[in-house]
C-alpha cells in the first residue's frame, strides 16, 4: 500500500507540474505578472553579469529573458549592441521604456523582440555575448535551450547562464517549490561539447534575508564558458 500511496503522490506532483509549468511559459501568463504592478525586478543589472563583463571588450550582445530590461539597458550602456528578447510584450514595453529614459544613443543600441524560447532559435554564431539569467523551464526543454543560445555565440564569444541553484528548495527563500525548474551549472556544461568551449561551472553562495528577517545563504548555478576560435 505504501507503494501505491507513493506512486500515486508522483503521479499527482508530476501532473501538478506538468499543470504548473503548461500555465507558468506562456505570454499571457507573463503579461499579467507584469502588468499586476509598475515593477517585479530591482531595475539593477545582475551580478554576475556585471562581472562577467568586466573582462569583455563591447561588442554583440544577446539578453535573454529581459524582463524590464534590466541587463539590455546595463549592457547598451557599457557599450554593448544589444538584442533584448522576452516572451512578455508587457515586459518588452516597459524594458523600452526604461531604455528611452536613460536618453542619449542608448536607446538606438538595443533592439527588443518578442519571441518563445521554447520554439526560438537565434541567429548561428552571431553574438559576442549570450546571457540568460535565471532562465526556469522544463529540464528537457531547457536543455534543448541552452544548445541554441550556446549555437548563437561566435568563436571567441562568452555564453553565461545563471540560475537557481537547486540547493535552494532547502532554505526559507520564496523559489517555485518545483526541483524540475532548478539546475546546476555542471547539468549546463553537460550539454556543451568540451572540446569546443573553455567552460567553467561554478555554485557561489550569496547572503540575502529570509521572510523572518535573518541572514539566508542561498547559492547560484553559474556557467561561464568561451567558444574555442
Amino acid at each position: 500500500m505504501e507503494v501505491v500511496a507513493m506512486a500515486d503522490a508522483h503521479a499527482q506532483h508530476a501532473t501538478e507540474t506538468q499543470q504548473v509549468t503548461e500555465i507558468m511559459f506562456t505570454a499571457e501568463f507573463w503579461d499579467e505578472r507584469y502588468g499586476s504592478t509598475d515593477r517585479v525586478w530591482s531595475g539593477n543589472p545582475n551580478p554576475h553579469l556585471v562581472a562577467t563583463v568586466a573582462g569583455l571588450a563591447p561588442g554583440d550582445a544577446l539578453d535573454v529573458g529581459s524582463g524590464e530590461g534590466a541587463d539590455a539597458v546595463w549592457l547598451a550602456g557599457q557599450g554593448w549592441r544589444v538584442t533584448g528578447v522576452d516572451v512578455s510584450k508587457v515586459a518588452l514595453g516597459r524594458a523600452a521604456a526604461h531604455a528611452a529614459e536613460r536618453g542619449g544613443q542608448l536607446a538606438e543600441r538595443i533592439t527588443w523582440q518578442q519571441v518563445d524560447v521554447l520554439s526560438w532559435d537565434p541567429a548561428p554564431a552571431r553574438y559576442d555575448l549570450v546571457s540568460a539569467q535565471f532562465m526556469h523551464l522544463p529540464r528537457p526543454a531547457l536543455a534543448a535551450l541552452h544548445r541554441r543560445l550556446a549555437a548563437a555565440v561566435r568563436p571567441g564569444g562568452t555564453l553565461l547562464i545563471v540560475g537557481h541553484h537547486p540547493s535552494d528548495l532547502e532554505t526559507a527563500i520564496g523559489r517555485p517549490r518545483l526541483p524540475e525548474l532548478m539546475f546546476t551549472a555542471e547539468q549546463v556544461a553537460a550539454t556543451l561539447d568540451e572540446r569546443a568551449w573553455e567552460i567553467r561551472a561554478e555554485t557561489p553562495g550569496r547572503e540575502v534575508t529570509g521572510p523572518d528577517g535573518l541572514p539566508v545563504t542561498i547559492h547560484d548555478a553559474v556557467l561561464t564558458a568561451v567558444r574555442r576560435g
